[in-house]
C-alpha cells in the first residue's frame, strides 16, 4: 500500500506551528490549517505585539503559499475604570 506524501503546504504549515510553538510568544491559541490550497491562520492572541509577530512569523513561513489570517487580539485585564451603574 502506498502512503501519500505530504504536500509543500502541509509542511509549510507544520512548520509554522512548530514555530508558533517554540519562540518566546508560545502563541498556542492560534490555529494553522489547510483550506484547499491556501493556510488559514486563526484564533486568539494576547496583544497587538503578539499579532504583528505572528503575522510576520507566517508570512516568512508560509512564502509562496496563498494564506489568510483571522488573528483577534484578546486582553484579560481588568477594566481601566470602575463601570457607572445608575
Amino acid at each position: 500500500m502506498a502512503t501519500l506524501d505530504p504536500t509543500p503546504s502541509e509542511y509549510r504549515a507544520q512548520h509554522l506551528r512548530d514555530l508558533l510553538a517554540q519562540e518566546d510568544i508560545a502563541e498556542l491559541g492560534v490555529r494553522v490549517e489547510l483550506r484547499g490550497q491556501a493556510v488559514m491562520v486563526w484564533g486568539a492572541v494576547s496583544s497587538p505585539g503578539c499579532r504583528e509577530t505572528v503575522l510576520r512569523m507566517a508570512a516568512e513561513a508560509l512564502d509562496p503559499l496563498v494564506w489568510h489570517h483571522d488573528l483577534t487580539v484578546v486582553s484579560a485585564r481588568p477594566p481601566g475604570r470602575g463601570e457607572d451603574l445608575r
